[in-house]
Parts: structure tokens; C-alpha cells; sequence
């Protein structure tokens, strides 16, 4: 569980940063699921955009994805929602909370 701090410093290191996914028709697929698992495992943080021909709402969304993925929603900015998960993986440079 994220503290109020760590979602703070973790939104202003995705404001700056470009959403990596798009979300629209179709919504969630395995393939899906499994771009977005291999996202957070290189980046820990990702920014995704939602489409407004997505067929789910962005807090549906948003609780979905972090169920699935057993990640963190960091927040949701309009049609934006940024999540995060800590990576195990070697080599990886990680987000100092």
C-alpha cells in the first residue's frame, strides 16, 4: 500500500512522462495483459491512456488492471491512469519512495 508521499512523488515522475499504452475497443486482452505485466516489470511505473471507445470506464479500468497485474494505481487524471509495481527484476533501475 502506497502512502499519500509515495503517490505523490510517483505522479510527478509520470507527469512528465508519455502514456505507453492505449486502451480503446476490445479493451482487455491476454496479450494485453501481458504488455502491460512486461511494461511494469522493465519500468515499474507506466502511464496508460484510455480511449473513449473503450468499453469500460477509466476507474473500472483502472481497479481491473491493478487487480490483474497485482499492481498499485498510483491515480487516475482524467482518461489517464498510472500504475505501479515494484520489479524484482535484476538490472532494473528502480523508483527510489
Amino acid at each position: 500500500m502506497l502512502t499519500s508521499k509515495q503517490r505523490s512523488k510517483l505522479k510527478s515522475i509520470a507527469a512528465t512522462s508519455p502514456a505507453i499504452f492505449m486502451i480503446g475497443k476490445g479493451a482487455v486482452s491476454d496479450n494485453l495483459l501481458e504488455g502491460l505485466d512486461s511494461a511494469l516489470t522493465a519500468r515499474e511505473l507506466i502511464k496508460i491512456s484510455v480511449l473513449k471507445n473503450c468499453d469500460y470506464d477509466a476507474d473500472d479500468l483502472m481497479r481491473l488492471l491493478e487487480m490483474k497485474l497485482k499492481a498499485e494505481a498510483v491515480c487516475r487524471i482524467g482518461n489517464k491512469i498510472i500504475l505501479y509495481r515494484y520489479s524484482r527484476k535484476e538490472g532494473v533501475k528502480h523508483i527510489e519512495l
